[in-house]
């Protein structure tokens, strides 16, 4: 056996010395190249940064701090500062006030829209997947003038069809009972028939978006899963419930969230059908029970956004969780 030469071990022992040395360079490169792309990624978002930190972030924490104050209008003109009050305002807005109620009626209410809009809306978005293409082009602009028409010119044009006196379901309801039963029914007038028209109003334009996103899920779902679907004799619900569904799934959770925050946040119809008859005290939502509560009582109404921000964060945690999960995956 050929002992090792003076220049081979030399070589072997540059080489042990240097490979430490290679090995800490690549890791000084890969660290510098993440500060690089990190200082890269903030300057692309500061600005965004910026903007929600003084549109949103700021107004959130001042809210935040004036629920825990007796904050008024008088305040504000005298230039003086508010005594802080702890959870006062929280403790006279759930035993104090008509904000229990109100709170209950927006709940049920959300979830009575949320389930209509999503309903009707997968089934007009599975019937225009049978439909002709001259059928389905006019369905889709139906739907796009229902969603394009803003919330108040609806809430207008739906007032005056269940006008009082001149409105068209009074006069057609006549003319199908054969009777003047219907003459001068006030629909906005009892708080049942109220909700009823403003269901009817916010479920219509709310349909297109559910029928146009869910449309588009459609056309990801392969062909030839629901054709090996139908060859093994499933039928249409249960090709829709085991097949299709799977599909839609992640999209229809973005819909749903979307939808329930919508409707806990609607204003303008139930505001606009107030105006035209309805009785505030016993048809308000947090919306509008936030706009009329006390004008001036900052404090308040400030505890009252903060309990909406709070409630709609809860509705929305499991979606965002899920998103979260579906990223680290």
């Amino acid at each position: 056996m050929t002992p090792p030469t003076i220049g081979a071990s030399a070589t072997a022992d540059a080489d042990a010395v240097s490979r430490p040395s290679l090995a800490r360079t690549v890791a000084q490169r890969e660290r510098a190249r993440r500060r690089r792309d990190a200082r890269g990624a903030w300057s692309l978002l500061s600005p965004s940064v910026v903007i929600l930190g003084v549109m949103v972030g700021y107004p959130a924490v001042l809210m935040v701090v004036q629920s825990f104050t007796d904050y008024t209008v008088r305040d504000k003109v005298q230039g003086t500062l508010p005594d802080f009050i702890g959870f006062e305002n929280y403790i006279d807005l759930f035993t104090k006030s008509d904000f229990p109620a109100v709170l209950t009626r927006s709940l049920a209410l959300m979830v009575v829209l949320t389930a209509l809009i999503i309903l009707f809306g997968v089934l007009v978005a599975v019937l225009m997947t049978r439909l002709t293409r001259f059928w389905r082009i006019l369905v889709s602009v139906g739907l796009l003038l229902a969603w394009a028409l803003p919330p108040l010119t609806a809430t207008v044009v739906w007032g005056w069809i269940f006008d009082t006196q001149y409105g068209v379901v009074n006069w057609l309801l006549n003319t199908v009972t054969g009777t003047d039963a219907w003459t001068n029914h006030a629909w906005l007038l009892d708080p049942l028939s109220f909700y009823f028209v403003l269901t009817i109003i916010v479920v219509w334009q709310g349909i297109p978006f559910v029928a146009f996103t869910t449309y588009a899920a459609l056309g990801q779902v392969p062909a030839e899963v629901l054709e090996a679907s139908a060859l093994d004799g499933a039928t249409g619900w249960s090709r829709f419930r085991m097949v299709v569904f799977p599909y839609l799934r992640s999209v229809l959770t973005v819909v749903l969230v979307l939808q329930i925050i919508w409707n806990l946040r609607i204003f303008t119809q139930v505001y606009a059908l107030q105006s035209r008859g309805g009785i505030a005290a016993d048809t308000n939502v947090l919306g509008t029970y936030l706009f009329r509560q006390g004008v001036g009582e900052f404090g308040a109404t400030a505890a009252i956004g903060v309990v909406m921000v709070v409630l709609l964060l809860c509705l929305s945690w499991g979606y965002v969780r899920t998103t979260l999960r579906e990223e680290e995956l």
